[in-house]
């Protein structure tokens, strides 16, 4: 099964130009997710989906996403609105409370994902409070046998990044991993909000953090000065990303990279076969094929 991520669109930077640099962006990636193949199963658009949260910016980003030959599943970042996301895509489950979250389990589906819901309005950084950890304990305890990824905007981790962190210590993040404490099913997590591309583990699970369809954070790991502002870049024109998480059938692999083109230094042409041959002979012998 292949798991298509994008994060960070940040539609409506520029709320008066319908072919913002954002939206250039986006549909980059989205043509080469759209070209690829094999296709992604779905598509995981990961929080912070629109600059200011605006109905005009869902619009053009429903709009968008109606070029995708797969489905899109959306979740909420701290710069979105989820009223004015449930008028335009209404089809989005949401919980009690208006929370955007959600089970995707399809029945020939080898996996299962819950996106979860971390926005809290006026907030930079996450939050998850009880009633959205009771109902993520319920539904991880719905299928124990059934590997299950979990998605959010907001990676509970301190990233190193000082001003684009999160705090351990944080009660919000206490009261995540109280939920997914003891669950057997959870094969990874994967997020959004850095605009960089980070994998570690958290709680003991596999963290992959997706880098984002608009501009990037600069990787800059010193320590900030909020009194003392010292010319340092922060964020960089770097390429459109996305990812792709692979289940191979016993573990998430995640592949990260940009919607450039990218220059080609060998093709698979008769040169390269005896090297595609004798790689696939020597799998071939490793799973004991007989020949």
């Amino acid at each position: 099964m292949l798991i298509a991520q994008i994060t960070d669109i940040h539609l409506g930077f520029d709320p008066d130009d319908p072919a913002e640099f954002n939206r250039r962006r986006l549909d980059q990636v989205l043509h080469r997710l759209c070209d690829m193949d094999p296709k992604p199963d779905l598509l995981l658009a990961t929080g912070d989906i629109t600059d200011k949260g605006d109905s005009d910016s869902y619009r053009r980003l429903k709009s968008a996403f109606g070029r995708c030959p797969f489905p899109v599943f959306p979740a909420m970042g701290n710069h979105d609105d989820r009223e004015n996301f449930a008028r335009l895509f209404p089809e989005t489950p949401r919980m009690e409370g208006g929370f955007v979250q959600y089970v995707i389990d399809e029945e020939h589906w080898p996996i299962r994902v819950i996106v979860l819901d971390t926005l809290d309005p006026g907030r930079h950084g996450g939050a998850f409070c009880e009633t959205r950890a009771t109902w993520l304990r319920e539904r991880l305890a719905e299928e124990i046998e059934k590997p299950t990824m979990i998605v959010l905007h907001h990676p509970p981790i301190e990233t190193g990044i000082a001003w684009m962190t999160a705090q351990r210590e944080a009660p919000w993040i206490q009261r995540l991993r109280e939920a997914l404490e003891g669950a057997p099913n959870i094969l990874g997590m994967v997020a959004g909000h850095i605009h960089r591309p980070i994998l570690t583990s958290w709680a003991g699970h596999s963290l992959a953090v997706t880098p984002s369809t608009a501009p990037q954070v600069a990787l800059d790991l010193r320590p900030i000065d909020p009194k003392k502002p010292d010319n340092r870049p922060m964020i960089v024109a770097d390429p459109p990303a996305y990812s792709l998480h692979f289940w191979n059938g016993g573990t998430l692999v995640s592949h990260y990279d940009d919607a450039e083109e990218h220059v080609q230094l060998a093709r698979y042409d008769e040169t390269m076969q005896p090297l595609v041959r004798y790689l696939l002979d020597e799998h071939s012998r490793d799973r004991g094929d007989k020949a």
